[in-house]
């Protein structure tokens, strides 16, 4: 089968369904696996699809994405072009779980799917489990166990743009016993202001810009924010770095971001009793 993948988290859930060599083409922005990405046609920037290239390739099967905002004009063109779409939207770890199932299931490898969906539901059971275990161990500290510190997601810093409760990122702090300042809000992402950001008091802020690499973040840009302060994450040194790749991607290797948020509220409630 001659795949089309044209966002990160779709390569990746190839990846892990052991079908890279599959593919024939790829965006601009997918870099994992690196080595066995080597070579492929870059068929344009998520949102600058170059549709008549992605055509010549004479793709069995595209995966697109809604989860990148403003795709959905990439895959008006796609469809315009006639080419045999599988368009993905998530906004929940559960849709996320569907989705690799649905990949795997068009791909015609079902098990492999179901699989990769255990493994990750596997991890993330037991980090659920280790939040809940390690209070308890804290010695008749139910306070601790109820404590879910405040944990603000940065997509992108000016301005502030962070997830709300429609995104698998809400799901990933609750499972990790934080709070997501926006999980009262219905939307997928939303802009912030400095003064809302202060008047939300997060306890932690995790630096996590899309687009950028990991080695470009900034924390400066917050601690120096003269408007934050009295904000607990400012005053304690709780802003944290973690990669985009890891949290804002759709896929397998939201284990790993899972993995970087529980550390996060390790580091806010400090050394255990």
């Amino acid at each position: 089968m001659r795949l089309v993948s044209l966002v990160c988290s779709n390569t990746e859930i190839v990846h892990a369904l052991g079908l890279v060599s599959h593919l024939v083409g790829v965006d601009d922005h997918s870099d994992h696996p690196e080595g066995a990405l080597a070579g492929l046609p870059r068929l344009g920037k998520e949102l600058a699809i170059d549709v008549v290239r992605v055509a010549a390739l004479e793709p069995d099967l595209v995966l697109a994405s809604l989860s990148v905002p403003g795709h959905e004009k990439v895959v008006e063109a796609l469809e315009r072009a006639g080419l045999p779409l599988l368009v993905l939207d998530p906004t929940s770890l559960a849709d996320v779980f569907r989705d690799i199932r649905t990949v795997g299931a068009a791909l015609g490898v079902p098990e492999r799917g179901e699989a990769v969906v255990r493994t990750m539901e596997e991890t993330l059971a037991d980090l659920g489990e280790t939040v809940e275990a390690e209070d308890v161990r804290a010695g008749g500290c139910q306070a601790i166990a109820r404590e879910r510190p405040r944990v603000l997601v940065e997509w992108w810093p000016r301005p502030v743009i962070a997830p709300g409760r429609l995104s698998w990122v809400q799901d990933l702090l609750d499972l990790v016993g934080a709070r997501n300042p926006l999980e009262a809000e219905d939307v997928r992402s939303r802009p912030i202001a400095n003064d809302e950001v202060a008047a939300m008091a997060p306890d932690a802020i995790v630096v996590s810009w899309c687009g950028v690499k990991p080695s470009k973040y900034r924390p400066d840009v917050v601690l120096r924010n003269s408007l934050w302060r009295e904000v607990p994450a400012v005053r304690h040194g709780q802003v944290h770095c973690v990669p985009e790749a890891f949290l804002g991607r759709p896929g397998p290797r939201l284990v790993q971001g899972a993995i970087a948020l529980r550390r996060v509220v390790e580091s806010v409630r400090g050394p255990r009793p």
